[in-house]
């Protein structure tokens, strides 16, 4: 249930959001960083993933509401080693701002959509949060850099548990991972300050709201006709009346499981 984003809007916003696809210099496969020369090559990649990520928030800007993300955010973006969560055969490119394969027709979700998403959860330090569809960890690593606790739910057996086994080596104990259906979410755990998905839905999961801890958000993409999918924030205020508003065109793959 990881994301495939693929940003789409009209007219010059489209034009504007071109630059998301701009190749950047090749990183160093693991193991060459262990040298000066590949350390420096790996920080002028993650440097030039951060500015890309940057004019791809002011190419937007009129959708978010604004022209730069949380410094908490985006320093966290920078420390999670993003080779570390995909492929061998992709980690040459791993600090491109793009969606690369992790296998089983899944993706790691561009860098841009990452930052996006974790800005608009607005993260605090004691918050504990969940996670639907770990994918390979990659999002849950750098909300685990933010928050207190990370609650995460992956359907496909072999992704979720690459990832857990990824998030241990790296030392993110305050990530607890799960396979399963996450349309349900993970009632024992709840209320969750946050709630973040992964992959679209026809609808907001209605368990998801409820778990959803008065004053807190949720962000998913959610099927919006003509235009695929919205990236959506979900507020709950504290009487639990909900609202909810569209941010961005975006393309996910689907939310699965028994619903």
């Amino acid at each position: 249930m990881t994301t495939r984003v693929l940003l789409a809007a009209a007219g010059a916003a489209a034009l504007c959001l071109a630059a998301l696809w701009i190749v950047a210099a090749v990183e160093p496969a693991e193991g060459d960083s262990g040298t000066a020369g590949g350390e420096d090559v790996e920080a002028a990649k993650r440097e030039k993933m951060i500015r890309d990520i940057e004019a791809d928030v002011r190419a937007t800007s009129r959708y978010i509401g604004k022209d730069r993300l949380d410094e908490r955010v985006m320093d966290a973006i920078e420390r999670v080693p993003r080779h570390q969560f995909v492929p061998p055969e992709e980690r040459d490119r791993a600090y491109e701002n793009r969606p690369l394969s992790i296998g089983k027709g899944q993706t790691i979700s561009q860098p841009y959509i990452v930052a996006l998403m974790t800005d608009l959860l607005a993260p605090e330090p004691d918050d504990v949060v969940l996670e639907i569809g770990t994918g390979s960890g990659y999002q849950a690593a750098v909300l685990a850099e933010l928050v207190d606790k990370v609650y995460t739910i992956e359907i496909i057996e072999h992704l979720g548990r690459a990832a857990a086994e990824t998030l241990e080596r790296l030392g993110y104990a305050n990530v607890v991972t799960r396979i399963g259906d996450g349309y349900a979410g993970w009632p024992e755990h709840a209320p969750f300050d946050g709630v973040i998905v992964t992959a679209a839905a026809a609808e907001i999961p209605p368990p998801l709201i409820e778990q959803l801890k008065p004053g807190g958000r949720m962000v998913i993409p959610v099927a919006s006709g003509a235009w695929g999918e919205q990236l959506t924030l979900v507020e709950k205020a504290a009487d639990g009346s909900v609202r909810r508003r569209e941010i961005l065109p975006v393309r996910f793959v689907p939310l699965t499981g028994d619903h």
